[in-house]
């Protein structure tokens, strides 16, 4: 099957409700012209560079200023964006072998500081990347990379290992943008956290420049002058606030229009449907592949261990190793219920990490029934038993007491309190955390309190993938991507899972063409994380929900890419 056809044949967006976007168009004019715009994210950024953070809030943040090759639209489609075209078999752009791909970058770009952009930052980004002590949150990217070459000042060329049918990771999707090589020089390696100003103040090819950064609070950006479009963007300035909580964001854009877009509304549906009776705003909502999920730690997170060894394969979990334990944790969930408790017809249980496209997403479905007896049944089959008559299960002294930590939110604070209680009930001890958003999925190595770290028994939390084709999302599970020490604690396989069939299993679909078999092991790598292997536990296909002012035009809420990804079309409608 052509390569071009096995990209566009898995493309599907699952509408949910949505409301209908503003339809005027957009009357041009000169950049700037209709002023100020703010955005609100309730999780602040702490960085502007999408390789140092798996957080989304970050790398949402970053997409206004710098960008990849190519994106993805509002159906899952590839689309150009720094080029004239998206390189595919038909068109010469993918080797006949599928070992590489060539990209020809559009003439004449700048980067906002006014100087060209080239072929040499394509190769700079995927070094940065690349380099084994940088410890690159995005490296699944790059997976079966050999080299990247520049041809010319317009030519970068990807050569792959060995034939890649996917070849779209590098460069593709607001997970993988292109970073000017001038300024990230001296940030390569070790050093990448240490460069401060480029981190947060990264010299873009998007339509805005970060003018003052102040992490976990405000990001002030102004228009690109170098931007490659002079009418755009239509907005001189964007106040980009974070913090609180979605609660507060939905008010300000539904109800007070202090803020023109707020994202990620994770509410519980009567409190949006309420909020939008304001008239100001208009929720959008839409399903992709955004799936909350509790990561189960394989690792020891006992402050008692030396600093650099917790939550490492150096020391494994004295209980949630045992798989019969996991399972029990998860037949223990009434998925269905935390469904209609959170998110309405704004969620759907499951027990995939892959949901979508309905081409890649498994037909398990045994975690849906809840089973409390089952899951007793099935610890007293291993052997964990309450010898102590404390209401906990023990085994060989270990009792289970479960560290749950999560982000500070409403409808996962409700989510903690019914699993606590249902995992009580089955024998395990369970307490409580909860981190502001703007650390928790932040990426500073320095903090204990990162998602990457990991510094808990379980956590819970919800990402997705670029695009439909979810090769590159399924390869952060290898063993070799696990945060730690080493690689500045990124690498998003965050439960530290690792199986060399699992790892075979990558590789093997890193050279498979054919899209039904892709489909095949996919869902076969999906199973091995969540049905046999029970790592994850999938909870809610999420829809995406946000909202934007009724006065603010030009917004396609995008699933399969970054919600920001069309900000320079974005404009102010008259009255």
């Amino acid at each position: 099957m052509k390569l071009k056809t096995i990209l566009m044949g898995a493309a599907a967006t699952l509408a949910f409700g949505q409301m209908a976007q503003a339809q005027d168009t957009n009357p041009g004019g000169e950049r700037g012209r209709d002023g100020a715009v703010g955005i609100i994210y309730w999780q602040a950024p702490s960085i502007m560079n999408s390789y140092l953070s798996g957080g989304t809030k970050d790398i949402e943040a970053a997409s206004l200023v710098i960008e990849p090759l190519g994106r993805y639209d509002e159906t899952g489609a590839p689309v150009p964006w720094l080029v004239d075209e998206i390189p595919t078999v038909e068109n010469g752009g993918v080797a006949e072998d599928l070992t590489s791909i060539t990209w020809k970058l559009k003439e004449g770009l700048l980067w906002s500081d006014g100087t060209p952009f080239t072929a040499n930052d394509v190769k700079f980004t995927a070094e940065y990347c690349m380099n084994p002590e940088g410890g690159c949150a995005q490296l699944a990217k790059f997976e079966g990379v050999k080299s990247v070459e520049v041809i010319d000042d317009l030519t970068a060329k990807v050569t792959f290992n060995e034939p890649t049918p996917n070849p779209y990771g590098p460069f593709m999707g607001n997970q993988s943008p292109i970073i000017q090589a001038a300024q990230f020089a001296e940030c390569t390696g070790a050093k990448a956290p240490e460069c401060t100003d480029a981190n947060f103040m990264p010299i873009g090819t998007g339509p805005f420049v970060v003018k003052d950064f102040r992490t976990n609070d405000v990001i002030q950006l102004e228009a690109n002058p170098n931007y490659r479009d002079p009418s755009k963007p239509a907005f001189q300035s964007v106040t980009f606030k974070g913090g609180g909580d979605a609660e507060a964001a939905g008010r300000a854009v539904l109800q007070t229009g202090e803020y023109d877009y707020a994202w990620n509304l994770q509410l519980a549906p009567d409190v949006i449907a309420a909020m939008a009776e304001g008239g100001v705003g208009t929720p959008i909502s839409a399903f992709g592949t955004l799936v909350e999920r509790i990561e189960i730690n394989l690792t020891d997170p006992s402050p008692d261990l030396p600093e650099g060894e917790r939550s490492t394969a150096a020391h494994p979990h004295p209980f949630l190793t045992d798989e019969k334990v996991r399972r029990a944790l998860s037949m223990a969930i009434d998925r269905n219920l935390l469904v209609e408790v959170g998110y309405g017809d704004a969620g759907r249980a499951t027990c995939n990490i892959v949901p979508a496209p309905e081409l890649f997403a498994s037909d398990n479905t045994g975690c849906l029934t809840q089973d409390i007896e089952g899951a007793k049944a099935l610890l007293d089959e291993a052997g964990w038993t309450d010898t102590n008559g404390n209401g906990v299960r023990d085994k060989d002294g270990v009792e289970m007491n479960i560290l749950y930590q999560t982000s500070t939110n409403a409808v996962r604070q409700d989510f903690q309190a019914l699993i606590k209680d249902w995992w009580e009930q089955i024998g395990f001890g369970v307490e409580l955390r909860n981190v502001d958003g703007s650390v928790f999925f932040g990426g500073d190595p320095g903090s204990p309190d990162t998602f990457q770290k990991f510094y808990a028994d379980v956590e819970m939390y919800a990402n997705n993938f670029d695009g439909t084709d979810p090769g590159s999302y399924l390869a952060e599970r290898t063993c070799g991507k696990a945060p730690r020490p080493e690689t500045q604690w990124q690498g998003e396989n965050i439960n530290r899972f690792c199986s060399e069939e699992y790892d075979a299993l990558v590789a093997e679909l890193g050279k498979t063409a054919e899209l039904e078999q892709r489909a095949v092991i996919a869902k076969q790598l999906n199973d091995m994380l969540t049905k046999d292997s029970m790592s994850m536990l999938p909870l809610v296909d999420r829809g995406r929900v946000s909202a934007h002012s009724k006065t603010l035009g030009g917004v396609i809420l995008n699933t399969w890419d970054s919600e920001l990804w069309n900000a320079a079309d974005w404009y102010r409608m008259k009255s």
